[in-house]
């Protein structure tokens, strides 16, 4: 039996087509395929433009329009043109549709339950399957500006403060880092940054504004699962993008020296090493970089 990478890759393959029921006529015994319960979930979840629910599945305009039409049949969606552009259309669920797509998420979240409950390390799965997810969908990460103090934010820093306390050798309190207050990173002042997979909040980066021109870089930090898919760069481009929309001439950062692959990246992005600018007891490394 073959043991080399390709085969173990489609021993996976084939264990996911059989999971998710990809071949199945009746997904999860509601009457349509896979394909058709997806383009409806997308439409149930909030996404209305049929272009981007099509580039979202990865789907092709013939298939698409197919799918639409099955559930438009089945009285469970409606296209209409879209309102400022007559060139696209828009898709909602109806009434039917509404109820539908709340069946396929109970059965869902109780297949999803079902699988962890017979897992003999449901986090060590969970771990493997994050891991997938983020390198299968690196194309489809967006970084969404939002507040500092949302689920999405809060979720990052959470695991970011929890990873600093790991790392550093004398541990990690929020209470004496000097850490900023969320209104200095809400526009006009700043901006706070997110990576969002699919819905999943995967990294953040924060743009620390004041009264001139010169702000901070705080808060950088990416999910083990999703690091090496170059999420960090381009947090980093999108704060300086940022910055430069409110004016700002100069960015500063710091780090720890337990952090070397954080130093790696800003030396490698144009980051030049300055003296200590701040008295952040966690602070030992620290840059400028004019824009």
């Amino acid at each position: 039996m073959p043991l080399d990478a390709v085969s173990r890759f489609r021993r996976f393959a084939r264990a996911v087509t059989r999971e998710v029921g990809a071949l199945d006529s009746s997904f999860l015994g509601r009457g349509r395929p896979l394909g058709a319960a997806r383009v409806l979930n997308a439409i149930g979840a909030g996404r209305s433009d049929v272009a981007e629910i099509r580039a979202y599945l990865g789907l092709d305009s013939g298939l698409m329009s197919r799918l639409l039409r099955s559930l438009e049949d089945e009285g469970l969606i409606r296209t209409t043109p879209h309102p400022g552009d007559a060139r696209r259309r828009v898709a909602t669920l109806t009434a039917s549709g509404a109820q539908e797509f709340d069946a396929y998420e109970r059965l869902s979240d109780l297949r999803a339950s079902a699988l962890l409950d017979q897992a003999a390390n449901a986090e060590a799965l969970l771990g493997a399957m994050d891991l997938i997810a983020s390198a299968l969908g690196r194309d489809i990460v967006a970084v969404e500006e939002t507040d500092p103090a949302s689920d999405a934010a809060r979720h990052c820093l959470e695991r970011y403060y929890a990873e600093l306390a790991e790392r550093f050798p004398t541990g990690f309190e929020v209470a004496r880092s000097r850490d900023p207050d969320a209104a200095d990173m809400i526009r006009p002042r700043g901006a706070f940054l997110v990576a969002m997979s699919d819905g999943m909040p995967v990294g953040c980066v924060g743009l620390k504004g004041g009264t001139g021109d010169t702000a901070e870089i705080k808060r950088l930090w990416v999910c083990p699962s999703a690091r090496g898919l170059g999420l960090a760069r381009k947090l980093m481009t999108a704060a300086e993008d940022a910055a430069r929309e409110l004016a700002i001439a100069a960015l500063r950062l710091d780090t720890n020296r337990a952090l070397p692959e954080a130093a790696k990246l800003y030396r490698a992005t144009g980051w030049t090493e300055i003296e200590r600018f701040n008295d952040d007891p966690y602070a030992e490394v620290f840059f400028e970089k004019r824009l």
